[in-house]
């Protein structure tokens, strides 16, 4: 009888546990993957999970220890490609299941990536200037051994910025004796990033909205929009909404929701959150409990802030016929099968929020030729990745009678696990 460890992924874990919804996502895909089914742990199980103590001194002079991950979950198609997260409830199976989606959403895009994701235990909000710099410095160093332009490059993601990845840049630049502008993405314009990136998830949110709403008929210049978090994603999308002459009727964030049937202003509600730090006590609209978000009457909800928002206590509560998934892993499988019982549409995170890393490749390539873009010809790129991406998984949704989540699965676990059998086994 063959001998073989027991992974963490074959661990019992709590159904809300994000690597246990991966988990669940892999077994929805297996009927469909035919002979490549021999392979199919290859997904269940993590390339490299790199844990780390990331020390650092404080400005009262105190030592303070924060713990690190970077979590490699396949790279058969390419060099890891995933962010990097601050955050005070940053956990292993959090990263391990990012890390997973990765894969996943690079592979549904054909992007030449595998999935990488890394994330420190700190709230940044606490930390001075100078001891953020610190912290994300010696991170870098830490994890030094296993990024880098052709293994892994990290991206900004929750509570990161252009600014973090210009000191991981230069922290892996100083240790390598060399500048490697190529070993993140999301960088400054001046540091080689790319004109267009940080509006990128946001804008791709915005173009698959718009697809799958024509495909269902719903006249864009007529609906009303709510979305979850007003960060980098969901402040883009709304305004993009704005545009569009949708009415964005609520927005949540960390600080509260406010709601206003007659449209929120997301120009002026930008303005608001810079300056108080959130949504709340915005005088362009009503506050609103939060649990009541979910009831809010709207055609698109936009889930744009952390995973596991979406779940079978309020699935069904949900006015939309649209969700688009602006989070990584905001709905729960048991939520997916009550919105699909109602016959509401969810364009899943691996394909709705792909606009952020589609332009990263872009930034990675500009920066291995050292030739750029301007912005209409970035932004033209991300809308073709996206929408061909879309209409192909479309059309396998439509084919095999799965949800969008399925279809994107099928198309992104044929791809890594191909790659993976022709490769073969080394050595």
């Amino acid at each position: 009888m063959p001998i073989s460890y027991t992974p963490l992924s074959f661990v019992a874990l709590a159904d809300d546990c994000p690597w246990h919804m991966f988990l669940q996502q892999i077994e929805r895909v297996e009927p469909f993957l035919g002979d490549l089914n021999r392979w199919v742990d290859t997904l269940r199980r993590p390339k490299r999970i790199l844990t780390v103590d990331v020390p650092i001194h404080l400005d009262n002079g105190q030592i303070a220890h924060f713990e690190g991950f970077r979590v490699q979950h396949n790279t058969s198609r390419g060099p890891g490609k995933g962010g990097v997260r601050f955050h005070q409830n940053v956990t292993l199976s959090e990263v391990m299941a990012l890390s997973a989606w990765m894969s996943i959403k690079n592979a549904a895009l054909n992007l030449p990536f595998g999935g990488a994701k890394g994330g420190v235990r700190v709230d940044p909000r606490l930390l001075s200037e100078g001891e953020l710099e610190r912290v994300t410095r010696r991170y870098t160093s830490e994890i030094g051994l296993v990024i880098g332009p052709q293994k892994d490059i990290p991206a900004p993601d929750v509570n990161t910025s252009d600014r973090v990845m210009a000191w991981m840049m230069d922290t892996y630049s100083m240790n390598q004796g060399t500048t490697s502008t190529g070993v993140v993405t999301g960088k400054p314009i001046a540091l080689g990033g790319s004109l267009g990136r940080r509006e990128a998830t946001g804008r791709g949110v915005f173009t698959v909205a718009c697809e799958a709403a024509r495909k269902l008929g719903l006249d864009i210049t007529k609906s009303q929009v709510a979305i979850q978090g007003f960060g980098n994603v969901g402040s883009v999308a709304a305004q993009l909404f704005a545009n569009a002459q949708a009415r964005v009727v609520a927005v949540q964030d960390h600080t509260g929701t406010i709601f206003n049937p007659s449209g929120i202003n997301p120009c002026l509600l930008g303005s608001h959150v810079s300056v108080h730090g959130g949504v709340s006590g915005f005088a362009g609209g009503n506050s609103l409990e939060n649990d009541l978000f979910w009831d809010v009457p709207c055609d698109i909800l936009v889930p744009a802030a952390l995973e596991g928002q979406i779940t079978s206590q309020n699935a069904g509560r949900i006015q939309a016929s649209l969700v688009v998934e602006g989070a990584n892993g905001p709905t729960t499988p048991q939520a997916d099968d009550i919105l699909a019982d109602r016959h509401i549409l969810v364009v899943p995170d691996v394909i709705a929020n792909a606009g952020g890393v589609t332009v990263s490749y872009f930034e990675w390539v500009q920066d291995f030729s050292s030739f750029f873009w301007d912005e209409q010809e970035i932004n033209a790129r991300l809308t073709q990745t996206m929408l061909t991406a879309f209409e192909a998984i479309w059309q396998v949704a439509k084919e095999k009678q799965v949800s969008l989540r399925t279809a994107a699965f099928i198309v992104a676990c044929t791809r890594i696990l191909q790659a993976r059998a022709l490769r073969g086994l080394y050595p």
